[in-house]
């Protein structure tokens, strides 16, 4: 569905049936404010952008409200874990490199 910022997520969730407005993030769940999801957060979210780069079904993203310091704005963090090779994912959008290996050593062509 398309978030308020006009990027498509699968994650996030509006229902504006017969006037309603209800919008909610389904990967960051419902959590206590300060650190709860509100739509502002979307423009910044780097969720949409990892789906795009990586479609690994084994891929499980979790994300959280994080303030670094005290008058900085919201950010959304966002850690990853891979469900085949049981690893954290440091780079989502490239995988942990065992689900979908490259075809080629990218240092070959160089050499």
């Amino acid at each position: 569905m398309r978030t308020p910022s006009g990027i498509e997520c699968r994650f996030f969730y509006g229902n504006y049936f017969r006037g309603k407005s209800q919008e909610e993030c389904r990967l960051i769940g419902k959590t206590p404010p300060p650190l709860n999801w509100t739509a502002d957060l979307c423009k910044t979210c780097p969720v949409p952008g990892i789906i795009r780069a990586n479609a690994c079904p084994n891929l499980n993203l979790v994300a959280k409200v994080r303030r670094t310091i005290f008058f900085l704005p919201r950010r959304v963090q966002v850690s990853a874990f891979c469900t085949k090779s049981k690893q954290s994912v440091p780079e989502p959008e490239i995988g942990c490199g065992q689900c979908h290996p490259l075809p080629f050593d990218p240092r070959e062509i160089e050499s």
